[in-house]
C-alpha cells in the first residue's frame, strides 16, 4: 500500500486559480472566494471563463477544457479551486493533458460533481482534496472549522483554532467524530478514495474507475431517492467492489425523503447490504453537501478506527 503523489504544500504568495468545470456559478461567490483566499495570503487568479454561462454549465465544453488545461499547465499555480459542482465535469474527461502538471503538480479542490476530476487525478497518480468550494468560502464565517482545516492542510500545519476537533500527529492528523449505532467496529489501514456516489457510480467500468483493493471508500450524495442509492450500492456489491474494500465511510445523504415502503431508512438499507463484511464501517461521517464537510485527501494513506463512542480517521502525511 502506498499513497499517491502529494502536490507541495503552499506558502503565502502562492497562486490559486479559480475555475468552473461543471455548472455555472453566481459571480458573487467567485468574489467571496477570492476575498477569503486573499486573506490567506494567496495570489488569486480567476480563470478566463470562471464566471461564464452556457446553458446550465460554466461555459462551453471547449471553454471549460481550456480553463482547466491552462490551470494544469500553469507553472506558478499551486492550487486549482473548482468554484462549484452541479454537473458537467464528465465532459472534460479524456480531453486533458497532464504532461506539464506532472512537472508542477498542484492541489485540485472541490466535491460533488468534482469527484470525476478527483478520479482523473488518481488515475494520473496524484492526491487531491475533496473539500469545500466557493459558496462555502463566501457564506461561512472566518472561523469556520472546515475552511480553517482546508487552509491548514494546504499550508501543511494546524493552527490552534482547529485543534479541538483535529488531533495533530508528528506525520499527519486525526479527525475524531461521534460513533453511530450502525457502525462496524474495527481498525483498518488503506488509501482513502471516494466522493459523490452518483458520480463515482457513473464512472464504474471506465478508465477513471478507482481501484478497490486496499481502499477505504467514502461516499456521500444529495437529492437521490433511497431506492436509487440502494441500487447503486447493490451495483458495488454485485460487482465485487464492496468485498475488496479495507473500510467504508458513509457520509451525509441530504435533500431526500425517506421511503417508508422500503421498510427501513436509508442508512438501514445500506447497513443491510454491508453487514456481511468484517472491515470497519462508519455511518454519519461529516462529509457531503453540508456545512460540516470535512476536507478529505483523496489518495492519502489513512487509518480508520470505529469504536462504540467515537470514530477516528487518521491521515499519514509522511511522504518519505
Amino acid at each position: 500500500m502506498s499513497s499517491l503523489i502529494f502536490p507541495p504544500y503552499v506558502q503565502k504568495g502562492d497562486r490559486v486559480i479559480i475555475l468552473s468545470p461543471s455548472s455555472k456559478i453566481d459571480k458573487s461567490f467567485l468574489k467571496g472566494a477570492q476575498k477569503r483566499l486573499k486573506s490567506w495570503g494567496l495570489e488569486v487568479v480567476m480563470a478566463k471563463h470562471a464566471g461564464s454561462s452556457h446553458g446550465t454549465y460554466g461555459g462551453s465544453i471547449k471553454q471549460r477544457v481550456e480553463d482547466l488545461q491552462d490551470a494544469l499547465d500553469d507553472e506558478k499555480a499551486k492550487i486549482i479551486l473548482c468554484s462549484r459542482g452541479g454537473y458537467g465535469a464528465v465532459h472534460l474527461l479524456g480531453k486533458l493533458d497532464f504532461t506539464r502538471f506532472r512537472k508542477h503538480p498542484k492541489w485540485l479542490i472541490g466535491f460533488s460533481d468534482i469527484t470525476a476530476l478527483h478520479n482523473v487525478l488518481q488515475k494520473e497518480g496524484f492526491a487531491s482534496l475533496h473539500a469545500l468550494m466557493a459558496r462555502h468560502l463566501t457564506v461561512e464565517p472566518e472561523d469556520d472549522f472546515c475552511a480553517l482545516a482546508l487552509k491548514d492542510i494546504l499550508f501543511g500545519h494546524f493552527n490552534p483554532e482547529t485543534a479541538e476537533s483535529v488531533e495533530t500527529l508528528e506525520n499527519g492528523f486525526n479527525y475524531i467524530c461521534p460513533g453511530h449505532k450502525l457502525n462496524h467496529r474495527g481498525t483498518a489501514n488503506g488509501i482513502l478514495r471516494g466522493g459523490n456516489l452518483s458520480v463515482f457510480y457513473g464512472l464504474r467500468g471506465t478508465p477513471y474507475d478507482i481501484p478497490t483493493k486496499g481502499t477505504i471508500l467514502f461516499i456521500e450524495d444529495v437529492g437521490e431517492r433511497p431506492h436509487a442509492v440502494e441500487r447503486m450500492i447493490y451495483n458495488l456489491k454485485l460487482g465485487g467492489i464492496l468485498e475488496k474494500l479495507s473500510g467504508l465511510i458513509i457520509g451525509q445523504f441530504t435533500e431526500y425523503e425517506e421511503n417508508k415502503s422500503l421498510g427501513k431508512d436509508l442508512y438501514g438499507a445500506i447497513a443491510d447490504l454491508v453487514k456481511e463484511y468484517d472491515y470497519p464501517v462508519c455511518f454519519n461521517f461529516p462529509v457531503g453537501h453540508v456545512s460540516m464537510n470535512l476536507p478529505m485527501i483523496n489518495g492519502a494513506e489513512v487509518t480508520l478506527e470505529t469504536g462504540k463512542k467515537e470514530v477516528k480517521l487518521s491521515f499519514n502525511l509522511d511522504k518519505e
